[in-house]
Parts: structure tokens; C-alpha cells; sequence
């Protein structure tokens, strides 16, 4: 049925209540014979990972796996990242025998409980007649609802005998659209018409629809921003783009969003409330339930961006006051300027500048490159500094907000795609929390590139204690040779301290025909500072740094001051 389902690998580990399932993927002779593959890897957390990775490129169901017990407890926390991010995945979760369920026997959990969090669909299949129906199921609630679906499958249910052939059956393929009332799409084409200066704010329910945004845009002179999921949909070659906003924010967009007369959010959750203006806001979103849950709105429409904004379109004039827009475009020209000179001016300070490092890997990737982002300061690198061209691609756990996605998302996106280049910004937090990974790589012989932005702190926290005004504590470790534990796991490796040897030690690491770390060792200071700071953050922050010198720490205060003067945001 998996394989009627055109899925051709399951990404797992395994473990003793798997076995019967892992033998029939041996016995069907892998997907080169009409079967399914098995990606070994060494955590069932990077099999989630790996599988939400290949579903967010592909668009196409992927299906990972795990035994019973720990197995279900290390897959949820990947399962729930592919949930929240829309990621048709299937998760196979193994349970103990059924005869024991009930007994607190040896690795007993309740994986429905487990699960029902993570999941659209998560039944348990207690005898095989049940295995069809529900495999369907589970296919059609992870494909047509966008998410995970999960079976808890007990060894002894595996290991017997089908019921039967499982005889061909259609299944969903593809996302239901739906289409706002042509009153709805009237009375919002009536509220644009009364309003003076129009914003736009989109995220990733905007796929499919770049073209139709962006000529609304045209078709209102309204400034775009965008969010981090938004990026590479709509960043490239829009004439219209004023930045992000929020803590990974960058250019006019806060600021066009707050001078707005009208505010349409299209396709976007974004949650940080306290970035939106919280008035005059109209919402667009396919998932009714979404609709005005992060802000007040004067119109919400329960619809597919691009259904709604084709019918919305012929319902508009086309303006030509572009005072609003332009004012925009320079605030993020200006904001550009100041970022952009870290690429250059801060590239001699040692330990290197992540922007100087950032701004390399932008401008060395590949063309059609796929790049994996770890939560935390990466996001903010990968935001602020990876260039989309509308052929490469930005992955991370942008919705749960997971440590250590960067890697194992990397071996999805690497062995669902095999001939582009997979990138990792892994943080060097993130890349000690599921270093096992690195064998993964090894073992399957994937060119996938490792980049470490190592800094020797949980940077992301430090930060946030700043800013609470408190002292960093807790979030610094020992420093570590990645690249010295690298190399004798297969990898091809450099180590770079010098800001001088980056560029040929990156053109190297991507140059390679194999898997390669490059181990960056970058400084702990550089602060992510967005767009718009507060009142409240700016005397947190100063406080932070007080208490700092007066822990005896003074020459971490200067150097934090000192790293970070150009990022200041200018009005």
C-alpha cells in the first residue's frame, strides 16, 4: 500500500517490535526493484526530521519509522516538527505485543496518547483486517490536510499474515482549495478601494501564488513583507520587498505593517503578535482556524491565496501613488546597507563575524542549492543573509522551533534529492545534540555539506537573557574541534579561525565530491537585533550588560558592545 502511495523509502531505526516490517522491506527488493528502500539512521528524532524534510521538498508523502518505547518517544519531537509545518509525513510507530498492552510491560508506552498531539490521524491497528482501511486513512489525512499521520502498529500485528492483497485503491494526492464567496472577495475588493496606504505580509500559504501577490502589489503600490517560510517564495525579483519582520527581522517591513492603512495578511500564522499592528488587518488563509488568532481583523476569508486573489484582482484599479511604497523601499535599502557591511568591514575581527560567514556560503552555494537552517542565531543568518533566486530552497523547524533539525533535515533533502547540493548551517548546539547523524551521512555516501557556526554558546538564549536583563549563564561550553571528531567518521574537513582562509576553505568543503565539514570557529557576540526594538528590550539589554560588568565581566560587555555597533536599527 506504501508503495501504491508512491512512497519508496522509510527513514528509521531498527528495534525488535520493527522486525517484521524492516524484513518486508528487505524481502521487497528495494524501490530500484519496485519496493521500498531503508534509511538507517542512529536516531528515530533525525528519521522524523529527515522524512518532514523530503515532504516540505518534494510535496509527496514521507514515511518514517520507530520502534516501541524509547523508539516513539525519540520519533515524536520529528514528528510533531513535520506536523506543524504542513509536512505530509507517515510515521510508523511499533508497539509492544498485544497480549502485554495494558500490563506497564517492558518499554510500554500509549503511543496514541503519544502521538494524538502530533498527528491528524493515529489509530492503532490491533488485528490485520484493520491495515488497509486505516493505511488509507492515514495517507489521505497526512496528504489532503497537510501534516503527519501516525499508526501504532504492535509486533505481533506485524509479524502476521495479511489479510490479503491490498488491491488497488484511489487515494488523495493533492490539498483540497478552497475558494472565498465572491460577497467575500467583493466586500474586501470595497474596504481596499476605502483605504489610502495598503501592506501586504505573506508566509508559505502563498505557494502557487507568487505571481498573483505580487501583482496585487503592483496593482496597489503596497510594500511586501514576507515571513522566514515566506522567503524564498517571494523574496527574488519582487520589486516590492521591504524584509521580515519580527525577531528575525530586517528592513521596512515592521514599519510599513504599523504605518499601514489596511494590512493584508496572505497565507501567513506568523505568532509574534508583537510585531503586527493589531488593527485595520484583513486575513487570507486556506485553514479557517487560523483566522484571526494572532490579531484582531476587520475581514477574514476562509480561502487559497491565489483562488481568492484571482478573483479579487479584476475587482481592483490600478494605482499610481507610489509615495507610500517608495518610502519603504529606502528604509530597506538603508537597512540592507547596514547589514550587508558586515560582509565586508567586520571580515579581519577574529573569532569570525556569522554574517561574514553567512554572506560567503550565499554567494559560493549552488545556484539550485537546499539549505537547512538550525533554530536559533542560523535562522537569524539564514534570514538575513541567504539570497532566494526561485530555484533554491531555505528548510529549518520553523513552526516548532526544534534544536538539531539542520542535520537530519539535510539527509532527507540530500537523499530525496540527490543530485543538488544540501547545505547544513548547523549551530554547533544544535550539531553535538544528534552528532550521530554525521555517520548517517557517512553510511550512505551523501556529498551533503556541514557548515558549523561554532561559537561555543547556546548564542539564541544568551540573547534572550540579555534582553530580560540578565547576565548569560548556563549557555556557554567548552570549545570543540568538529572537524577533528569529523575526519575519522569519512568526512572530508577544515577547520578555520582566520577570517583570511574562509573563502578558499568554503569553496573547498563545497567543491568536494563527498560528504564535508567545514568547522567555522565564529564569535559568541554577534547579536541578532531586529528591526524594531523596544523600550522595554533596550533597558533589559542595558541592564543585562550592567549586571555583566558588575559580575566582573567587563570585557564581555565591551565586546559584545563593540561587535555589534552597525546593527543598530537606524529610523
Amino acid at each position: 500500500m506504501l508503495v501504491q502511495a508512491g512512497v519508496s523509502r522509510i527513514y528509521g531505526l531498527a528495534g525488535d517490535s520493527l522486525n517484521a516490517l524492516t524484513d518486508a522491506v528487505r524481502r521487497s527488493g528495494g524501490a530500484a526493484a519496485g519496493g521500498i528502500d531503508w534509511v538507517h539512521v542512529h536516531n528515530e528524532e533525525a528519521a522524523a526530521f529527515a522524512a518532514s524534510a523530503e515532504a516540505q521538498l518534494t510535496g509527496r508523502l514521507a514515511v518514517c519509522a520507530g520502534s516501541c518505547g524509547p523508539g516513539n518517544t525519540h520519533l515524536v519531537q520529528g514528528v510533531m516538527d513535520a506536523h506543524r509545518s504542513g509536512a505530509p509525513v507517515l510515521a510508523l510507530a511499533s508497539h509492544i505485543a498485544t497480549r502485554q498492552i495494558g500490563s506497564g510491560f517492558f518499554q510500554e508506552t500509549r503511543p496514541e496518547d503519544l502521538f494524538r498531539q502530533a498527528s491528524h490521524y493515529c489509530e492503532l491497528v490491533s488485528v490485520p483486517e484493520q491495515l488497509g482501511r486505516c493505511t488509507r486513512l492515514a495517507v489521505q489525512n497526512a496528504v489532503g490536510r497537510g501534516g503527519a499521520s501516525v499508526l501504532v502498529l504492535p509486533g505481533d500485528v506485524l509479524a502476521a499474515r495479511s489479510s490479503g492483497d491490498a488491491g488497488p485503491s484511489a487515494t488523495v494526492t493533492s490539498r483540497p482549495r478552497v475558494v472565498a464567496s465572491a460577497g467575500e472577495v467583493r466586500q474586501l475588493a470595497a474596504r481596499i478601494e476605502a483605504a489610502g496606504r495598503v501592506a501586504v505580509f505573506a508566509g508559505i500559504g502563498c505557494a502557487g501564488a507568487r505571481d498573483e501577490v505580487l501583482e496585487l502589489a503592483d496593482r496597489l503600490k503596497a510594500p511586501v513583507g514576507h515571513t522566514l517560510r515566506g522567503k524564498d517564495l517571494l523574496q527574488y525579483d519582487n520589486p516590492f520587498d521591504v524584509g521580515m519582520t519580527g525577531l528575525l527581522g530586517y528592513g521596512a517591513c515592521y514599519h510599513a505593517l504599523h504605518e499601514a492603512d489596511l494590512v493584508l495578511l496572505l497565507g501567513t500564522d506568523f505568532p509574534y503578535d508583537d510585531f503586527l499592528p493589531g488593527r485595520d488587518t484583513v486575513q487570507i488563509d486556506a485553514d479557517p482556524a487560523r483566522l484571526g488568532r494572532r490579531t484582531p481583523l476587520v475581514q477574514g476569508l476562509a480561502g487559497d491565496v491565489g483562488e481568492t486573489l484571482r478573483a479579487l484582482l479584476p475587482l481592483l484599479r490600478e494605482r499610481t501613488d507610489r509615495t507610500f511604497l517608495d518610502a519603504q523601499l529606502r528604509r530597506t535599502a538603508r537597512a540592507r546597507h547596514d547589514l550587508d557591511a558586515y560582509r565586508t568591514a567586520r571580515h579581519q575581527q577574529t573569532p569570525i563575524h556569522p554574517e561574514f560567514l553567512a554572506g560567503l556560503i550565499d554567494e559560493l552555494a549552488a545556484g539550485d542549492a537546499v539549505f537547512t537552517v538550525d533554530t536559533g542565531m542560523c535562522c537569524t543568518w539564514a534570514a538575513r543573509y541567504l539570497t532566494p533566486n526561485g530555484r533554491r530552497r531555505i528548510l529549518g523547524s520553523f513552526v516548532h522551533g526544534s534544536m538539531a533539525n539542520a542535520l537530519p533535515m539535510a539527509i532527507g533533502a540530500q537523499i530525496a534529492q540527490p543530485g543538488r547540493q544540501v547545505v547544513s548551517l548547523s549551530g554547533d548546539g544544535g550539531l553535538a545534540m544528534l552528532l550521530g547523524e554525521l555517520l548517517t551521512i557517512k553510511t550512505h555516501g551523501l556529498p551533503t555539506k556541514v557548515v558549523v557556526f561554532n561559537n561555543s554558546s547556546l548564542g539564541m538564549v544568551r540573547l534572550e537573557m540579555l534582553v530580560a536583563g540578565d547576565p548569560p549563564f548556563g549557555t556557554d561550553h567548552d570549545p570543540v574541534d568538529y572537524a577533528a571528531i569529523a575526519a575519522p567518521m569519512g568526512f572530508h574537513t577544515r577547520r578555520v579561525t582566520d577570517p583570511a582562509d574562509l573563502r578558499a576553505a568554503l569553496t573547498e568543503t563545497f567543491a568536494h565530491d563527498g560528504p564535508a565539514l567545514l568547522d567555522v570557529v565564529t564569535t559568541r557576540d554577534a547579536l541578532e537585533v531586529p528591526s524594531h526594538v523596544t523600550l522595554a528590550e533596550a533597558r533589559g539589554f542595558a541592564l543585562g550588560l550592567g549586571r555583566t560588568v558588575l559580575a566582573g565581566r567587563i570585557g564581555d560587555a565591551l565586546s559584545i558592545a563593540e561587535a555589534n555597533l552597525r546593527t543598530i536599527p537606524r529610523p
